[in-house]
């Protein structure tokens, strides 16, 4: 089978096609079945690296810091994620705490550490070690990262405490809402533009 340069394969039909360089918010399809198959990346490239370092910013605030601040009968108490998590491993819940510490903490960190791993070099046009690899994991790990969820459960426990106690949020919440809100921007990245970013130089330099 000849090779195809730059050849581009169809996730609806297998179809193979030459990569086609595509203008601002072009978008390319497969003739045969619809599905897209490239879109020009626009200037997320440059935004990502900056987002997925804010990101880490406000990861290390929502767990160092607590979530939220109870006040009862003049008896106050706050927490922290890892906090939370131990009490649930402490009560008997083992197998809650693990999926809130897996899902919370270490499933998004390992996805922003990747992240800022792979994209740091090929700001540089310098392709990291591992990065066909990380790619692959990051992706793999996308939908097992559930901040969104655990904030929604924590909204819903501060409705329900307001009307027995004084509550009052704590820094975390804050650094969580924001961290939903980038993580929502940083993992809709799109894996292929790594590649574009890996290999594009390479091109241009021999070109």
């Amino acid at each position: 089978m000849k090779e195809i340069p730059n050849a581009i394969v169809c996730e609806g039909c297998d179809a193979v096609y030459a990569r086609i360089p595509l203008k601002r918010r072009q978008v390319s399809n497969c003739s045969r079945c619809g599905s897209e198959l490239d879109r020009h990346a626009g200037d997320q490239n440059d935004r990502i690296l900056p987002l997925t370092i804010a990101s880490l910013v406000l990861f290390a605030i929502a767990n160092l810091f607590p979530i939220v601040e109870i006040e009862l009968q003049g008896l106050r108490s706050q927490t922290t994620l890892i906090g939370a998590i131990q009490v649930l491993a402490g009560e008997g819940m083992s197998v809650v705490a693990v999926l809130v510490l897996s899902t919370t903490l270490l499933f998004p960190l390992l996805q922003l550490c990747i992240l800022f791993y792979l994209l740091l070099p090929l700001q540089r046009s310098r392709r990291p070690v591992g990065f066909g690899m990380l790619v692959k994991l990051m992706q793999r790990l996308r939908p097992w990262g559930m901040i969104e969820v655990f904030l929604l459960g924590v909204l819903v426990a501060i409705v329900k405490l307001s009307s027995m106690a004084q509550v009052v949020a704590g820094p975390a919440l804050w650094a969580f809402v924001g961290l939903t809100v980038l993580l929502t921007a940083v993992l809709s990245f799109d894996p292929r533009a790594f590649w574009d970013m890996a290999f594009e130089p390479k091109e241009e330099q021999a070109a």
